[in-house]
Formats: C-alpha cells, sequence, structure tokens
C-alpha cells in the first residue's frame, strides 16, 4: 500500500506549493529531532521529509496523483 502523503502533511489534495510548504514547515517545527524528544519524531521526520520532498516537485506529484489516482 501506498502512503498518503497528503495524509503525511496534513493537506487537502489540491493543495498549492506555499501551502505544501507551509505544512511542511509547521510539522517539521513540531517534529525535528533537535525540538521533539518523542522516539518516534525521527521516523515521523523521516516521513514528512519524503512526503515534501515528493509532492514539492510538480512532475513527481502528477505522477504520484495519477498512480495513486487523486
Amino acid at each position: 500500500m501506498t502512503k498518503d502523503y497528503y495524509k503525511i502533511l496534513e493537506i487537502k489534495h489540491d493543495a498549492d506549493i506555499e501551502e505544501i510548504k507551509n505544512s511542511y514547515r509547521r510539522l517539521a517545527l513540531r517534529y525535528h529531532p533537535d525540538k521533539c524528544t518523542n522516539a518516534l519524531s525521527l521516523e515521523r521526520m523521516k516521513e514528512i521529509n519524503e512526503a515534501y520532498s515528493l509532492l514539492k516537485n510538480p512532475i513527481r506529484r502528477l505522477r504520484y496523483d495519477r498512480e495513486n489516482n487523486i
């Protein structure tokens, strides 16, 4: 099963690049290992980085959306 990168970044499927960036920054501040000592924060931050990396790239995002019928 494919990860839902929109859910990971807590955004809607039609979010624009500014919404993606803002959500990434907000979540990075919350879950960055330097800020959060929770043992799960490192894994959560990896997911956030992965989602952001894909969704900020228009070509990769389009491919992801097509493959997942979004």
